[in-house]
């Protein structure tokens, strides 16, 4: 590694109730008691879509309660994700976020990510940001099913499913009202309204958030409102109707990486002032459930709609074969989940049959930016721009039917095994309202004919647990998992420098396949002399892999299904009660991720190579002291391990290691006081590194920040 780099990442400090009944349930057992709230749950709602005993889940599941949430209320999805092994989320900008679950730090589609079970977007329509369109700080918890689980939610559950819990409506009228004010003009507010009235229970809750960002032109502002209804029609049908929106208005650089200098003396400078990226998302579910002895039967309709209007700053580049676009994207979604389950005497069999129905209409527009551009190599500014021709306007619609069917059976008291089998038919229609290729001077756009396209696939998964003891059990299983391309990956193909090469990108785009993972996991979950822990290791293979290259000198992108990834690790997650009123949490893993094939463009092969943006070691661990209910303090430790800044392996960050610290004290009965202090020794550190234009350079990640809360009840 060059000396240079060396000094650039050196880590230092800074010089200056799907249901009511499903609700009453979890009531009982998660217990309220900050001390134990970390403790391995007993029950997982993502499995099988409805509540089970984790110990007969052939599954790695992290779950973060929603006492964790409480006393975090984070700002950010890296805030809390990395509670759960094998788990971490980026910070992009704002509540812009990449992840890596069982992968590289990427914004790739191999995640789901789901709200009570049902995806935040649609499968033709992904946004790895998806999470900043959830209310997260107010939610239920948090569930992470590590690795692939496409059996039973479809396409892009390739490396994991993340599934945010709503909260259920409290059982007596309550109100309320969280304000927190901190560094870099930072400044929430979190309401809460809810009650129970005979059978129907309701609950509000609404967030509004704003910070002028540490760095220049970095301004964020979301307004959040989650509302649901909880029914019970009779002694066995329930309703849960969910109505959820957010509005996201931010200045970004997708956190602007800067060059050493830069990153050292001057971390506030932003060299793409001019990108921004505004974001509408709405949400309505009703689930209908309905269960009679050993039957149960549900079905929940669902309508999404999405819109974003988005200057990348990524795809800023100057010269030929820029891609500077303002893009206007926009769907809608009408969607349905049915499921049928009947349990069994013999052998405690079980078998669902489900099927998930959804068209989701979408369009995408973009104009053609001419930007002012100052400077010269990977600390190119961009300081305005100019609005130019339209380069891409088309409808596009996707659509799925996708029937599963899954069952269970106890050969013995100790052996349970698992099976299912999900048939997805997904396609889109594509219509352009640009016949021919768009041609300007520095860039070409190839455009693709009205057309559509289908894909049909089935992935298969098994599963078993065995009880070594009551309170010891082993997990293993094999699951199948694929992705579908998404619209822009087929029908917005990136860019060429001659016309010609711009037509046979567009062609050479729609003949994209989905991208297939096979996955092999075995774990080991239970309670030792107080102490809770899970333990799995993992293999997961990606083959077709959509792999996208970034020429280093150019930072032109091209995409194919000309790669395989090999993925490995071990992951951990350790309760241990240290004393009364004390605690230790961690969250463990160590995973390598390699190429196994990939001939880049020129011919040159990267197979072999450790994947860019992949650390070998991940960890979080909390020590918490919970005196009372009311009353807590948590130091908490984050570690990123090194990764390459490239996938030739020639340069590398060196990892970092944060502290942050937060709590909270009740000033009577109705008033609790909390702070936290984020990156409490001031660290300089990277939220990303990469080459671009032939150097490194680093986004530089939060200096130390203060917020002060203060939250009303009554």
């Amino acid at each position: 590694m060059h000396k240079a780099c060396n000094l650039l990442f050196a880590p230092r400090q800074r010089q200056r109730p799907l249901a009511i009944a499903l609700g009453a349930v979890l009531s009982v057992i998660v217990p309220s008691s900050m001390a134990q709230q970390n403790a391995l749950p007993d029950i997982t709602v993502t499995g099988t879509r409805e509540g089970q005993r984790l110990d007969q889940t052939p599954a790695s599941i992290g779950v973060v309660r929603e006492e964790a949430i409480k006393l975090v209320k984070p700002g950010h999805p890296s805030q809390i994700l990395g509670q759960v092994p094998g788990t971490a989320a980026g910070v992009t900008n704002g509540e812009g976020h990449n992840t890596a679950i069982r992968q590289p730090f990427t914004t790739a589609p191999v995640y789901l990510f789901l709200e009570d079970g049902i995806p935040i977007r649609s499968t033709g329509f992904f946004n790895h940001n998806a999470l900043y369109e959830i209310n997260l700080p107010q939610a239920g918890g948090l569930e992470v099913n590590r690795g692939p689980t496409t059996a039973l939610y479809g396409s892009d559950a390739i490396g994991g499913a993340v599934n945010v819990l709503t909260r259920m409506p409290p059982a007596a009228t309550e109100f309320s009202l969280f304000g927190e004010a901190g560094s870099f003009g930072w400044k929430r507010i979190l309401g809460s309204v809810g009650t129970t009235v005979g059978d129907a229970g309701l609950l509000v809750n609404a967030n509004r958030t704003h910070t002028d960002g540490w760095r220049s032109k970095t301004a964020y502002d979301r307004e959040s409102l989650t509302a649901r209804w909880d029914h019970a029609l009779d002694a066995n049908t329930v309703v849960k109707t969910v109505f959820s929106t957010t509005d996201i208005d931010q200045e970004t650089g997708a956190n602007s990486p800067l060059v050493m200098a830069d990153y050292l003396d001057n971390p506030t400078r932003n060299y793409k002032p001019i990108a921004f990226r505004r974001v509408s998302a709405t949400r309505l579910s009703a689930a209908w459930e309905r269960e009679t002895g050993d039957t149960l039967l549900s079905f929940t309709p669902y309508y999404r709609d999405n819109s974003m209007d988005l200057l990348a700053s990524f795809k800023l580049t100057a010269g030929a074969g820029g891609d500077n676009t303002i893009s206007y994207g926009s769907n809608q979604s009408y969607g349905l989940q049915a499921k049928w389950r009947k349990d069994f005497d013999q052998r405690r069999a079980r078998l669902i049959v489900g099927v998930d129905m959804e068209s989701s209409p979408g369009a995408r527009k973009e104009d053609r930016i001419n930007v002012t551009v100052s400077g010269a190599g990977a600390s190119r500014i961009y300081s305005a721009y100019t609005v130019g021709a339209r380069v891409y306007d088309y409808k596009v619609t996707f659509h799925g039917i996708s029937p599963y069917i899954h069952g269970e059976y106890s050969l013995n008291e100790r052996l349970r095994l698992s099976a299912g089998l999900r048939h997805d038919h997904v396609g889109f229609k594509f219509e352009n309202n640009i016949k021919a290729s768009s041609v300007l001077a520095t860039s070409q756009y190839g455009q693709a004919g009205d057309t559509s396209i289908s894909y049909d696939h089935l992935s298969p998964k098994f599963g078993a647990t065995w009880a070594l003891s009551a309170d010891t059990h082993l997990y293993g299983s094999l699951n199948h998992s694929f992705r579908a391309p998404s619209e822009g990956d087929l029908f917005r193909p990136a860019t060429s420098t001659t016309a010609p090469l711009a037509v046979l990108a567009a062609q050479s785009a729609l003949t994209l396949k989905p991208v297939k993972g096979d996955q092999a996991e075995l774990g080991l979950r239970g309670r030792a002399a107080g102490i809770s822990y899970d333990l799995v290791a993992y293999q997961l293979v990606k083959t077709d892999d959509i792999l996208t290259y970034t020429d280093p000198v150019t930072s032109v992108r091209s995409s194919s299904n000309n790669g395989s990834t090999r993925h490995r690790g071990v992951e951990v997650a350790l309760g241990l009660p240290l004393a009364t009123s004390w605690r230790a949490d961690l969250a463990l893993s160590k995973a390598s991720h390699h190429y196994k094939t990939w001939i880049v463009p020129g011919g040159t092969t990267l197979s072999g190579r450790e994947m860019a943006a992949a650390p070998r070691t991940l960890a979080n661990s909390r020590l918490t002291w919970t005196p009372d209910d009311h009353s807590s303090l948590q130091l908490e430790w984050v570690h990123i391990g090194s990764y390459w800044l490239d996938d030739a392996n020639t340069d590398k960050y060196k990892g970092h290691d944060l502290l942050n610290l937060r709590g909270g004290i009740a000033l009577g009965k109705q008033l609790r006081l909390s702070a936290s202090i984020n990156n409490l020794a001031d660290k300089r550190y990277a939220d990303s590194a990469s080459i671009s234009g032939g150097v490194p350079v680093a986004s530089p990640g939060l200096p130390r920040s203060f917020n002060l809360g203060l939250e009303a009840k009554w």
